[in-house]
């Protein structure tokens, strides 16, 4: 049970640098060398991101059918030598409104995980980047049927589900409904969270879970 926790961590850590460069990145867009108004939030002005390693990990690219069809990007686990292994764990990475599964390409966070051992899989959310958008997706429900769908037919069995802000819509109830499905959750202060009763937080049976930029409290 240590080292599963100690394995968790560690990918907590990794997914951390990743996520400063993700919560700098509109201000880099802009064009502006002045820090977002997050960051400077969490007390980061005058602390450079710190730097990507060039990795050489391929990242695969493809579109699940329904409605709507989900464009998903994904990398898998290699070893020093580049060479294809069995994952570790399964990181299933969202992404926020301003943003799409592209960005966790762009940031590095999929070569780096790969490169960790871990298969990461990031998706389009409807309406974002190449997935398009659905009158199918009006209720909770509707969102958690397609988070199930995407990590059943991609093989996801026990993942560790990252979602920043606006993901928080499809994470939320996922998490509520179907926690059994996660090994991990890492919040991103995400929307939705007071939909819900700290008691029903306190339900939760995830084994980790990783808030940044909220405040849950779980038994």
């Amino acid at each position: 049970m240590n080292f599963l926790r100690n394995r968790l961590v560690v990918l907590g850590l990794v997914l951390l640098a990743t996520l400063l460069l993700y919560l700098l990145l509109p201000s880099i867009r802009q064009g502006s060398m002045e820090p977002s108004l997050e960051a400077q939030r969490m007390g980061l002005m005058g602390t450079p991101p710190p730097p990507i390693p060039t990795i050489n990990v391929s990242i695969r690219t493809g579109q699940l059918p329904g409605d709507p069809p989900l464009f998903f990007r994904e990398a898998l686990p290699v070893d020093g030598a580049g060479r294809q292994i069995l994952p570790r764990l399964q990181v299933v990475l969202l992404h926020g409104q301003a943003f799409t599964s592209k960005t966790w390409e762009e940031l590095g966070t999929m070569a780096l995980l790969a490169t960790n051992g871990y298969q990461a899989l990031a998706m389009d959310l409807p309406g974002y980047g190449k997935s398009p958008d659905s009158e199918a997706l009006k209720t909770d429900q509707n969102r958690v049927d397609l988070l199930s769908r995407f990590m059943e037919s991609l093989g996801v069995r026990s993942a560790v589900l990252l979602s920043p802000s606006m993901s928080g819509h499809y994470s939320i109830p996922f998490l509520m409904k179907n926690n059994a499905q996660l090994q991990g959750f890492i919040p991103i202060a995400p929307v939705g969270t007071r939909s819900y009763t700290p008691q029903q937080y306190q339900n939760i049976q995830v084994r980790e879970f990783y808030a940044i930029g909220i405040q849950v409290t779980v038994a």
